[in-house]
């Protein structure tokens, strides 16, 4: 690194992350990657629908692609949190497990935090959250085929995420006490029922989830099912740099992956992106370094050839 300082920092050390960070070093980055190691699939037993991956522990994913990373001369990993990143692109790191606190000055910043998530306030929920309760259908919904399941949660998509999961599993009840428009007619129409009376506990037998009792004290046998959480983009430390944000408080970002802010860029699940999948994320960690890459070497990353449909923020 020159002078102590990285080319590239990158903020988290998932799927993007670890991607980015890996095809930087390749390009003979200097790269520091900053982490709390709290990430939102750890309750998650295996992760499905990555090549070659399908099956593997998300902690052991992170793991791999660690060691992959640090491999390579000029990479660097810290522990730590965040504070702020300035209009300026300096960092400021709140130091933990024993690293120290940093003040960084890199060229670019990639901010690869993801998401965390708010599930619904129901007993027992967490108990089973990873194993029998899912949030992402695309990553968990074919283990859960011909099983009764639930849909738990709020959210102008529930309806349009039942109809999805109904696909695996037709004998889906959705616990909604409410929903929007005409949702409950087309659920109704596709034989989906609906259960308005508030949830208040999962039931179960030891690991093996049996079903949800609501506010009553009345128990509806499921065996598993998925939650609908409340999203939250992590970046509340972006407030100086004040990058543009959707409706949703995700980052929004062109489609090189970069923000409003100059030599500021952002992948995986923190920007305005479906679906939420570590192969997705992945794909975008190999694209924005790319951008970052040929941007440091001054800007010829806009006459590369691009073949992707997404819209521009300029």
């Amino acid at each position: 690194m020159t002078d102590s300082q990285p080319d590239v920092v990158i903020i988290g050390a998932g799927p993007a992350g670890l991607t980015a960070g890996l095809n930087l070093v390749r390009a003979r980055r200097s790269v520091l990657m900053v982490d709390t190691n709290r990430p939102r699939h750890a309750p998650t037993l295996r992760s499905h629908g990555t090549l070659g991956l399908d099956g593997i522990p998300p902690l052991e994913l992170r793991k791999i692609g660690r060691e992959q990373f640090l491999a390579y001369p000029g990479a660097a990993h810290t522990n730590g949190r965040v504070e702020a990143v300035g209009a300026d692109l300096t960092v400021t790191v709140s130091g933990l497990r024993g690293d120290p606190d940093l003040e960084l000055r890199p060229r670019a910043v990639l901010v690869a935090t993801g998401l965390s998530e708010v599930l619904p306030d129901v007993e027992n929920l967490r108990a089973y959250y990873g194993t029998a309760l899912h949030s992402c259908i695309e990553c968990d919904a074919y283990e859960k085929s011909g099983q009764s399941l639930a849909l738990i949660g709020s959210g102008p998509d529930l309806a349009a995420r039942a109809l999805e999961i109904a696909h695996w599993a037709p004998d889906l009840i959705v616990f909604a006490p409410a929903l929007g428009g005409d949702d409950e007619e087309r659920l109704m129409a596709a034989g989906i029922r609906v259960e308005r009376e508030p949830v208040a506990a999962i039931e179960g037998e030891k690991a093996v989830m049996t079903g949800v009792r609501l506010a009553s004290g009345r128990v509806v046998a499921r065996e598993a099912g998925f939650v609908r959480p409340e999203w939250i983009p992590q970046a509340s430390f972006l407030a100086e740099a004040d990058a543009a944000r959707d409706e949703l408080g995700r980052l929004v970002v062109d489609a090189r992956f970069r923000t409003t802010v100059p030599g500021l860029y952002a992948a995986g699940d923190v920007t305005a992106r479906e679906p939420m999948q570590i192969a997705v994320a992945a794909g975008e960690g190999a694209v924005v370094a790319r951008t970052i890459h040929l941007d440091l070497l001054g800007g010829l990353a806009d006459s590369a050839p691009d073949f992707r449909d997404g819209g521009s923020i300029g």
